[in-house]
C-alpha cells in the first residue's frame, strides 16, 4: 500500500535505497572473487585475458537486458501491464540469444575479438569459449532485473541484497572448488559468473512473480497495457546505450595518442576502478524519484540533497588527502610513477562525483514523465563532450596521461547533466505516460 501525497517519511526513503545501494557496492564482490580464482591458474595471463576480453563485450550485450529493471519499475502496475513487460523481455532475450549464437559460432566473434578487440590469434579461441558461456548471464541478468523493477515498485527492495548475498556465497562456493580441482581456463570464471547470475535470478523470480500475482488484474487510469507502449519507453534507452558504449573505448583509444599510451591507460584505468567502487553505493537515486516522486517531491529532494554530496566529499578525500595515497600505494599495491599518475587521474574525477547524482535524479524525473527520448540526446552530448575533451587535452597537454581520460570522462558526464536538466526544464510537468494517475500512484 502506498502512501498518501506527502506522507512519505525519511525512514521509508532510507529502508528503500539502503538496501539497493548496498547490493550495488556488493557486486563488486563477485569479481573480486573471479579474478582472484583466475589468479590461481598455471598460465595467469592467457586466462584472466581471455575472461577479461570476453567481459568487455558482455558489458554491452548484458546492456539492454539491464534497462528492463527501470522499465519495469516505471511501467508495471497489475498483471496487464506486466504481461505487456513480458512480451517486451522475451524479445529482448531472444535478441540477446541469437546474437550471442552468432558471435560464438560464426566468424563474426573472430572479427570481434581478434579485430576490433586486437587480441592475438592465438587467444582468440579461448576466448570464444568463455563467451560461450557468458552470453547466458546476460538472459539471467534479464529475468533478475524483470523481476526487480517489479520488487523495487512494491518497497521488498531487501531482496535485491538477499539475492546478492546469496549469489556472493554461491560463487565463493564455486570458487573454491575449481582452485581446489585446479583452474586452466578462462571459462572457469564464466562459470563462477553464471552460477552466481543464476542464483540471483532464481531468488528474485520468486519474490517477484509472487508480487505479480497478488496484484490486480488492472488498475484503473493505467494506460499501459501493451507491448508497443513498453518498447516506446524502452527503445530511447536502448538507442542511448548504444551511443554511450562508444565512451569508454573512446577514451582508451585516444589515450593512446598520450605522450606515454601505457602509463595513460593504466592510470586512468585504475582511478576509474577506485572511482566507480567509491560511487556505487550511490547509483540508485533514479529508482527513488521513480518511485516516490510522485507521491512526496518534497521528500525526495531532501533525501537526495542530504545524500547527493556525498560522492564529492568521498572523491575528494581520495583525490586530495593521504588516504587515496594509502589505498592505492598500500591496498592496490600500485608503486612509483604509476600511483602518482593514478591519484593525478581520480582528481578529475571530483567533477564527475558532483554530476553523477544529479544526472540520476534527472534520469528519474525523465522516465517518471515517459520522455525516455530524451536520454538518446543526452548521451549524444556526452559522447561529444568526451571525445572534444580528449581531443584537446591531448593536442595540448599530453603529458597529462590518465588524468586526460578522467577530464573527458567528467565533462561528457557534467554535459549530459547539463542536457537533462535543461530538457527537464522545456518538458516542464507533461508526462507522456499514466496521465490520470493520482499523484499517489496506487493506493
Amino acid at each position: 500500500m502506498r502512501k498518501q501525497p506527502g506522507s512519505v517519511s525519511m525512514g521509508q526513503l532510507w529502508r528503500f535505497f539502503l538496501p539497493l545501494g548496498l547490493s550495488a557496492s556488493l557486486v563488486t564482490i563477485s569479481h573480486v572473487i573471479i579474478n582472484s580464482t583466475l589468479t590461481h591458474a598455471a598460465n595467469q595471463k592467457v586466462v584472466i585475458a581471455s575472461y577479461a576480453l570476453a567481459m568487455s563485450l558482455l558489458i554491452i550485450t548484458e546492456r539492454p537486458a539491464v534497462l528492463l529493471r527501470q522499465t519495469c519499475s516505471a511501467l508495471v502496475r497489475d498483471k496487464r501491464s506486466f504481461r505487456a513487460m513480458l512480451r517486451v523481455g522475451q524479445l529482448v532475450f531472444a535478441s540477446i540469444l541469437l546474437l550471442g549464437m552468432i558471435i560464438c559460432y560464426t566468424p563474426l566473434g573472430r572479427w570481434i575479438f581478434g579485430g576490433l578487440f586486437g587480441a592475438d590469434d592465438a587467444l582468440v579461441p579461448d576466448i570464444v569459449n568463455v563467451y560461450q558461456i557468458l552470453m547466458f548471464v546476460s538472459i539471467f541478468s534479464g529475468i533478475r532485473c524483470l523481476y526487480h523493477g517489479v520488487i523495487i515498485y512494491n518497497m521488498r527492495t531487501k531482496w535485491l541484497t538477499i539475492g546478492m548475498a546469496l549469489r556472493l556465497i554461491g560463487m565463493y562456493g564455486l570458487s573454491l572448488y575449481f582452485m581446489h580441482q585446479g583452474v586452466n581456463s578462462g571459462t572457469v570464471g564464466a562459470i563462477i559468473f553464471l552460477t552466481g547470475m543464476m542464483i540471483e535470478a532464481l531468488v528474485s523470480y520468486l519474490e517477484g512473480s509472487s508480487l505479480v500475482r497478488s496484484m490486480p488484474e488492472r488498475v484503473e487510469g493505467h494506460e499501459i497495457g501493451s507491448g508497443r507502449q513498453i518498447f516506446s519507453f524502452y527503445r530511447p534507452m536502448l538507442l542511448s546505450t548504444l551511443i554511450a558504449v562508444w565512451i569508454g573505448p573512446s577514451i582508451n583509444a585516444l589515450l593512446g595518442k598520450t605522450s606515454d599510451a601505457a602509463l595513460s591507460i593504466a592510470s586512468f584505468a585504475l582511478a576509474a576502478s577506485l572511482v566507480q567502487l567509491t560511487l556505487s553505493f550511490f547509483t540508485y537515486f533514479h529508482q527513488i524519484v521513480l518511485n516516490f516522486y510522485r507521491t512526496d517531491p518534497g521528500a525526495v529532494r531532501k533525501f537526495t540533497l542530504l545524500l547527493g554530496f556525498v560522492p564529492t566529499v568521498l572523491v575528494s578525500l581520495l583525490a586530495f588527502t593521504p588516504a587515496g595515497e594509502f589505498i592505492v600505494g598500500h591496498i592496490m599495491g600500485v608503486e612509483g610513477k604509476l600511483k602518482a599518475e593514478t591519484i593525478r587521474a581520480m582528481q578529475p574525477f571530483v567533477l564527475l562525483a558532483l554530476a553523477l547524482p544529479w544526472l540520476d535524479v534527472g534520469n528519474g524525473i525523465i522516465m517518471v514523465r515517459g520522455q525516455t527520448r530524451v536520454v538518446v540526446g543526452s548521451q549524444s552530448a556526452n559522447l561529444l563532450f568526451t571525445l572534444l575533451t580528449a581531443a584537446v587535452c591531448i593536442l595540448f597537454t599530453p603529458g597529462w596521461n590518465g588524468a586526460i581520460g578522467a577530464w573527458a570522462q567528467s565533462i561528457g558526464v557534467a554535459a549530459e547533466c547539463l542536457f537533462i536538466a535543461i530538457a527537464i526544464r522545456r518538458i516542464g510537468q507533461g508526462t507522456k505516460f499514466m496521465p490520470r494517475q493520482a499523484a499517489a500512484d496506487l493506493e
